[in-house]
């Protein structure tokens, strides 16, 4: 991930004030106010130097700005915004509840209740973080945030669980099939590999375990052909 498409990537100048979780940066007699992580408020002094990486968040009534000391924390951040119904604020409160190296270890460790600690996140917050980060924020997802997966409530946001649902799948079903497919295969694919039964064994894999094939299985998969798989292949404007 880069920067985000907006105009400022990064500010340098001398930290003038502290206000609050705000510090204002004074570039040129230019003075940006700009909300940081607990951390990288302690961490800022005044009167000192320093070079902030910024995010800058707009909205129809509101333009905030948000700094940070490390590039790395920065991207995190980013990607919290990117879990859905989570806002700055919420993504900043996560930034605080440890370091960015703590909080991606939390939520590849599927560490509910820590995440839960952050201002404003509550259990099904911090379930859609879990789910939605586990496997992007570089670190080995551990059983128990793959188990999260298949609560009811949570929202994957995956295509192919969608089509596995219309087949008649449960949304928990449809996630523990998919769960040892790699997700960055495409949707086509993965639909196709959970629909695909064990010929040797005649059995397929469903949450976890070998379980028997049912008998509208092949059903199921002649209706994906059909019905769903012509949406998940590529439009070509041009022959």
């Amino acid at each position: 991930m880069g920067y985000n498409s907006c105009m400022i990537a990064t500010l340098f100048g001398i930290v003038a004030e502290k206000l609050a979780s705000m510090v204002v940066l004074d570039v040129h007699g230019v003075g940006y106010g700009l909300q940081v992580t607990a951390e990288d408020f302690g961490r800022l002094a005044t009167g000192e130097q320093a070079k902030l990486y910024v995010h800058e968040h707009v909205r129809e009534q509101s333009y905030d700005l948000f700094g940070f000391v490390q590039y790395d924390t920065k991207l995190l951040f980013e990607q919290l915004l990117g879990v859905k119904n989570v806002g700055p604020k919420v993504a900043l409160g996560v930034l605080d509840i440890g370091t960015a190296p703590a909080v991606r270890g939390a939520i590849a460790a599927g560490d509910v209740k820590l995440l839960q600690s952050a201002k404003g996140v509550g259990k099904r917050a911090a379930e859609q973080i879990v789910v939605e980060l586990r496997d992007k924020v570089g670190l080995m997802a551990t059983e128990g945030a793959e188990n999260i997966v298949g609560r009811p409530g949570v929202n994957t946001q995956d295509e192919a669980a969608e089509a596995l649902i219309s087949l008649g799948y449960s949304p928990q079903d449809a996630m523990m099939a998919l769960k040892d497919i790699d997700a960055a295969l495409p949707t086509e694919e993965r639909i196709k590999l959970a629909l695909k039964p064990d010929l040797d064994k005649e059995v397929f894999r469903k949450g976890g375990r070998d379980v028997l094939v049912k008998k509208g299985l092949n059903t199921a998969a002649t209706s994906f052909e059909h019905t769903l798989l012509p949406s998940f292949r590529p439009h070509h404007a041009c022959a």
